[in-house]
């Protein structure tokens, strides 16, 4: 039901990104459509991290191969957030419907995001316990805060791991070694984990909700 929920959501968004350039006649935000495949990618990683590790082949390298990928590609899926920056007020008639568009592509790609961490999680707990979970999760956190500071600052992406690692070996240094010479590269990295963790955490208290089954009216006269 999730991945049929995720898979209509995106329908849902790409299908207003199309609306959108045929209604203006600009690609504008033909790359919300981009952003929001980037966010599946994460999810199918931990699918397959899960598949390996339930098969009993948790600790070869297909399991650590397929959780490094989804590490690496989950600052993706909540990167959709930052599109907002591309948001113009001065044309009020375009304002609020692009405000929607990136809203939804944003959403959508946090739930994605959510629903691959939340399998991470499990394998976590299942190997290590409750509470190494969530300290996986703060870590996840703090890292995806730091990747969506690279991707949407300093313009890196996910797989300049492999196509430009000088380069991003070199800003991870600079920042590494005196991270508070800005404070915005220190704050943007720091907020944006803090609305991750909290999101998270807001969104798994609401499904482990308990249905209550039965209900007892007492009347008193």
């Amino acid at each position: 039901m999730a991945v049929l929920a995720l898979l209509m959501a995106s329908g849902v968004s790409v299908a207003l990104v199309a609306a959108r350039i045929i209604w203006t006649g600009h690609l504008h935000y033909g790359f919300l459509a981009w952003n929001l495949f980037l966010a599946w990618v994460p999810l199918l990683f931990a699918l397959a991290a899960c598949d390996a590790h339930q098969k009993r082949v948790g600790r070869n390298w297909r399991f650590w191969g397929f959780a490094g990928a989804w590490l690496l590609f989950f600052p993706n899926a909540p990167y959709i957030f930052t599109d907002i920056i591309h948001l113009d007020a001065s044309r009020y008639g375009h304002f609020w419907v692009d405000l929607v568009l990136v809203l939804l592509c944003a959403l959508t790609g946090l739930v994605l995001g959510f629903v691959s961490l939340f399998l991470m999680q499990s394998v976590v707990r299942r190997t290590l316990g409750q509470a190494a979970s969530w300290l996986f999760i703060a870590i996840v956190a703090a890292l995806s805060g730091f990747g969506v500071y690279l991707g949407r600052v300093l313009r890196f992406n996910s797989w300049d791991v492999l196509l430009k690692p000088f380069a991003l070996s070199r800003s991870i240094g600079h920042w590494a070694t005196d991270p508070l010479a800005h404070p915005a590269s220190f704050v943007f990295p720091a907020l944006f984990a803090t609305f991750m963790f909290v999101a998270y955490v807001l969104l798994y208290a609401l499904t482990h909700l308990r249905q209550t089954q039965h209900f007892t009216f007492q009347t008193t006269e």
